[in-house]
């Protein structure tokens, strides 16, 4: 599977999850986040900080690229209060469009570079690698949390991967 079809996994994996867990268990914390929260903090990172990352490196030169403050945005929006399924829609919708504009991006494009702030240098070729990173991150935080609010679930297994075991590291 290539990269950008990895990059298509995680949005359908968390509407498994959703349909499985109990609504009980969804705005129950286990580790870093719930599981509602999980859902909205890749929905927000995808449209305000990976599609914005692109956005501009392709129409600025050389900008300046801001963190994006997950903690900040959670806080500002109240992810626990939010609906789940509302959260995978926007991650979806917001995946489906950066691949869309990535996969446009003519060769002479994937060079294109900015200074991402505690990162430094990134290119829009870098981008996608560092999303899949957010997503196995993510995806090993979820099965965590699986595993300590309703162990056996059959999603732990698909979501464990070799990424970093939280996104703190991504």
């Amino acid at each position: 599977m290539d990269l950008f079809e990895q990059l298509t996994v995680l949005p359908t994996t968390l509407s498994r999850v959703q349909e499985s867990l109990s609504p009980a268990l969804w705005r129950v914390r286990s580790g870093p986040f719930a599981f509602v929260e999980h859902c909205w903090h890749l929905a927000d990172l995808e449209r305000l900080g990976f599609g914005s990352r692109v956005e501009r490196l392709l129409a600025e030169e050389r900008p300046f690229l801001p963190d994006f403050d997950g903690e900040k945005v959670a806080a500002e929006r109240q992810y626990l209060v939010l609906s789940v399924g509302a959260g995978i829609r926007a991650f979806a919708a917001a995946r489906a469009h950066n691949l869309a504009t990535l996969r446009a991006i003519t060769p002479g494009q994937w060079e294109r570079s900015g200074t991402q702030e505690h990162v430094g240098r990134v290119t829009i070729a870098d981008l996608p690698r560092r999303m899949l990173e957010h997503d196995r991150a993510h995806a090993n935080e979820i099965a965590d949390l699986l595993a300590d609010l309703a162990p056996g679930h059959p999603s732990i297994a698909e979501l464990r991967n070799d990424g970093p075991a939280s996104s703190q590291a991504a």
